[in-house]
């Protein structure tokens, strides 16, 4: 499946978020994510990602394990993503580094995500703090076949423009360089 996301910054979080509230019930979770590649750096240079992440919120803790591959649509960076549930997360540390894998970088994300249907699609939209980063931004995303990843694009952009994020507030900026570029 691709991952068809859209990624915007936000210039007025208040007013997203009472959009949003309309829609869908928020999740408030904290999620700490570590990336791991080749000690040469070959995942990053080829633009896929390998992701361990620590979900906390209400309901409880959980941790996925998610791979990324390379991006099919350059103009967004939509993703095939492959994602399971791990029950140990510190196995899964242990199994990653053992295959010779090393923790690229590692952050925090504060989100509301919010679960609804538009569009006669299932949409997950969070908006996302990162401490690190100045700003909010909002990812609007939705699992796809291939053959409708550009459909589904142009139903986030509806979404987007509903919630009053304009094509001029889209960047493909990744967490992970603006961490990366922040700390070095």
């Amino acid at each position: 499946m691709i991952e068809a996301e859209l990624k915007a910054r936000v210039h007025s979080p208040e007013a997203v978020v009472r959009q949003l509230d309309k829609l869908a019930t928020a999740r408030v979770e904290v999620y700490q994510d570590t990336y791991y590649d080749r000690p040469d750096g070959c995942l990053d240079k080829a633009g896929e990602e390998l992701r361990v992440r620590t979900v906390h919120g209400a309901d409880g803790t959980r941790t996925v394990l998610t791979y990324k591959g390379v991006a099919v649509d350059e103009d967004s960076g939509s993703k095939p993503e492959y994602e399971t549930r791990v029950d140990d997360t510190e196995a899964t540390h242990a199994i990653l580094r053992g295959l010779g894998h090393v923790p690229f970088i590692a952050f925090e994300k504060q989100c509301r995500n919010y679960d609804f249907e538009a569009h006669g699609r299932k949409m997950l939209a969070t908006l996302v703090r990162v401490p690190e980063i100045d700003g909010t931004f909002l990812e609007v995303e939705t699992l796809v076949d291939e053959t409708e990843l550009s459909e589904a694009l142009d139903d986030i952009r509806a979404v987007l423009t509903d919630l009053g994020i304009g094509p001029e507030d889209l960047t493909r900026e990744t967490y992970t360089g603006a961490i990366a570029a922040q700390r070095h």
